[in-house]
């Protein structure tokens, strides 16, 4: 680490702990040519995979317009902060678990989905209606025929166990 005082490039650390949250490990760091000390942070930096759009173009994956699609869905139902942030974080796990270098937004759309069936089922019928592009009143009415089905099928499953 190089001294941000005489430039040095040899110093020594003296103290780590961790800081913030238990993600960061702070460094008190020891310059062995000016004997100055400071103090540095590390944290670990994870690539997450580019999506490529449904016309082929590549774009960085943003936290925020994932969590943004989400609240949106979400708008005006009952569903806690701490429920939508832990949406957001499974699906930013399953980027980082697929190791991909690149994954389709397809991809993204439907665990995003699978989420939101957990969390609202209104929620995910908004979602579903933008990401697979409804046309017509009768293509939501699938939908909600195909939630209702699942919705019995894990009823009745759970009932003969």
């Amino acid at each position: 680490m190089q001294c941000p005082f005489c430039q040095a490039q040899d110093t020594k650390v003296i103290d780590s702990r961790l800081a913030g949250e238990g993600d960061q490990v702070r460094r008190r760091r020891e310059c062995v040519v000016c004997l100055e000390r400071f103090t540095t942070y590390e944290t670990v930096e994870l690539s997450l995979p580019r999506l490529v759009k449904r016309d082929g173009s590549c774009v960085q994956f943003l936290e925020e317009k994932l969590r943004a699609g989400i609240l949106r869905a979400l708008e005006k139902r009952p569903v806690r902060t701490e429920q939508v942030d832990a949406a957001v974080n499974r699906v930013i796990y399953r980027l980082r678990a697929a190791g991909e270098r690149e994954i389709e937004t397809q991809v993204l759309g439907e665990w995003v989905m699978t989420e939101l069936k957990a969390l609202d089922e209104v929620a995910y019928v908004r979602f579903a209606s933008v990401y697979r592009r409804f046309q017509d009143v009768n293509e939501f009415r699938e939908e909600i025929a195909r939630l209702r089905n699942t919705r019995f099928e894990i009823e009745d499953n759970a009932k003969t166990k």
